[in-house]
């Protein structure tokens, strides 16, 4: 894993709930060079998730109140200064690593506001993703299409997104609906985004927080489409957004 003294101008910023056993591999994996800056969002665990990201050389935040967008404001809270871009992954192994690079690529590349890892483009492990999994994305999907008409393909962990563009975007959401409200609202406001596929593989340890069981399966669905529906009726107060034709490259 990169250390602090890189010269990088992004940063790598993973929530994890109860992610003992997996954390530390995630970690291990990141290719060096790319970040100057790795952030940890410990958000509630039992175990000792803290312990193990801080001994692989993260830097661990806090954040006892629950919820995967509550996770993510903590660590974007705690961005150094001169950080340009903010990439996000898992820490339940299912994402792989080795994507980041081409992350990072594809986003220095583009001067992209956002580069998106799609699953769906990409080669997802057997069972990795649910039936309920793929038909809500699709469904999801589906719907910032007809409203906005960007094409995406997946609502998926890995992204990498620029300061500003999420400075812009002013995300609120606290749970589930953190990465579809970033996507509708960029569909929204037509910033410059680029879909990549990625690889994606069955969590290596304990349970989904999402999708383990039909229940959060279905509150995680209803919660999407309710934040579409809000990006949709919602007022944009945004000052700093040129509209970009054609913006969104798969």
């Amino acid at each position: 894993m990169t250390t602090a003294a890189s010269p990088t101008r992004y940063a790598l910023l993973i929530p994890a709930l109860n992610e003992a056993e997996s954390i530390g591999r995630v970690l291990a994996q990141v290719p060096n060079g790319l970040f100057s800056q790795v952030i940890v969002v410990d958000n509630g665990s039992d175990d000792c998730t803290a312990q193990v990201a801080r001994a692989a050389g993260a830097w661990v935040v806090s954040e006892p109140r629950r919820g995967y967008g509550q996770a993510c404001l903590a660590g974007l809270d705690q961005l150094h200064p001169g950080i340009d871009a903010v990439a996000f992954m898992d820490a339940d192994l299912s994402d792989d690593p080795d994507d980041l690079a081409r992350i990072v690529q594809f986003f220095d590349e583009g001067r992209w506001d956002m580069v998106l890892g799609s699953r769906v483009l990409g080669t997802p492990q057997p069972g990795s993703l649910t039936p309920l999994q793929r038909f809500g994305n699709w469904l999801s999907t589906l719907l910032i299409r007809w409203l906005w008409h960007v094409p995406f393909t997946d609502l998926g962990p890995m992204r990498m997104v620029s300061r500003r563009a999420l400075d812009t975007l002013g995300l609120e959401d606290r749970d589930f609906g953190w990465n579809v409200e970033m996507q509708a609202k960029a569909a929204r406001l037509r910033l410059r985004v680029r879909e990549i596929p990625v690889s994606y593989r069955r969590r290596a340890s304990g349970r989904s927080k999402i999708s383990g069981t039909l229940v959060c399966s279905i509150r995680a669905g209803l919660k999407i489409i309710w934040t579409i529906y809000h990006c949709w009726r919602i007022r944009l107060d945004v000052k700093e957004v040129v509209p970009t034709s054609g913006a969104h490259k798969v």
